[in-house]
């Protein structure tokens, strides 16, 4: 499984988005690896424009969902002292995607820099796409 961030869904969802960030996510849905995160989809469905309100929810309704629940909370507190403490400004619900992503073992495709700097502090890991933006199913 691994856990989209909403960069993705957003450059996806872009007419002239990038078309390999395009291609990864389609084949991530492709082998039903794609999955969604409750701050994912307060990111993604509170900035969408009302023309893309249900095209956009009907697509999430079909993907594995994973909500937050108050043990993931305190976990997020304590990645975000983690990181503050080796000196990294992160925001708030990067961490908590973050945080989810590390907890549940799965990696996060994401085009933010932000995941990159908590990657290399923190063990969370990354989801890079195969040849042709084809689905890997471990990090090679």
């Amino acid at each position: 499984m691994v856990l989209v961030d909403s960069s993705v869904w957003i450059e996806a969802l872009r007419r002239q988005g990038r078309l390999d960030v395009k291609v990864a996510l389609e084949a991530l849905l492709e082998a039903y690896e794609a999955q969604l995160c409750a701050p994912v989809r307060l990111e993604v469905m509170g900035g969408s424009r009302r023309e893309e309100r249900r095209m956009i929810g009907s697509y999430f309704s079909i993907i594995p969902y994973r909500s937050v629940g108050p043990d993931d909370w305190e976990r997020a507190i304590s990645l975000a002292w983690r990181l503050r403490g080796a000196g990294l400004t992160v925001p708030w619900l990067d961490v908590l995607i973050a945080s989810l992503a590390i907890h549940d073992c799965v990696r996060l495709f994401t085009i933010d820099g932000h995941f990159e700097k908590i990657a290399q502090n923190a063990g969370l890991m990354l989801y890079r796409p195969g040849y042709g933006g084809s689905f890997q199913p471990d990090n090679v």
